[in-house]
């Protein structure tokens, strides 16, 4: 990397860091672009240079790390139902500590219907529907679950899970922990959810 390339990933992260604090306390509405530079102390030209609005900052947040949650789980020492797991609670744990403002932020904007030019579009819900996909279609191939699983109609359903657990994580203000109750979910109802399409051990 020269350090060009290394200077502009540094604003981009200052910018990030800086776009997270003020929408954490004032609300992505309530939040200006020339406050997020001033913050990060770059010029205001310089935002537009790696985000088009500010909204790209909460979608960009959303969804930074969620491919080193899938590769992290993927490569745990552990059978389906433990790597499934780990990616479950670790999904809910990275938003946990994101912020319950950043999430309720997030929410707020990704079903209103004022961004019709899917600045908050479905990428990310495609993105986490193939990566649990992934684990299921990996236990099908390797034996331990039945060719006969319905691989997408139980992606959708722990999804929505993870979705709704959120969205009731952010009503409650985040009074509880959203990575606790989803360990709760994975670890009363998970081995359940497959045990119709398990082959015989």
């Amino acid at each position: 990397m020269t350090n060009r390339q290394i200077a502009a990933l540094e604003t981009r992260k200052k910018l990030l860091a800086a776009g997270k604090k003020l929408i954490c306390e004032k609300g992505l509405s309530n939040t200006a672009i020339e406050e997020i530079t001033e913050a990060a102390g770059v010029s205001k030209g310089t935002f537009y240079t790696y985000f088009k609005r500010k909204e790209d900052i909460v979608s960009e947040l959303s969804g930074e790390s969620f491919r080193d949650i899938l590769d992290n789980a993927k490569a745990f020492q552990g059978n389906f139902y433990e790597k499934l797991t780990v990616y479950m609670e670790n999904f809910s744990d990275y938003i946990e500590h994101g912020s319950v403002q950043l999430a309720q932020e997030w929410v707020k904007n990704v079903v209103n219907p004022n961004f019709s030019d899917n600045v908050f579009d479905d990428g990310k819900l495609s993105y986490d529907l193939s990566s649990v996909e992934e684990f299921i279609k990996t236990a099908v191939s390797e034996g331990y679950l039945k060719a006969s699983t319905p691989v997408e109609k139980i992606s959708h359903t722990l999804v929505d899970l993870l979705y709704g657990q959120m969205l009731c994580w952010c009503m409650s203000d985040g009074t509880y922990s959203l990575r606790g109750r989803t360990r709760e979910f994975c670890d009363t109802y998970l081995k359940a959810l497959f045990s119709d399409y398990m082959n015989p051990v």
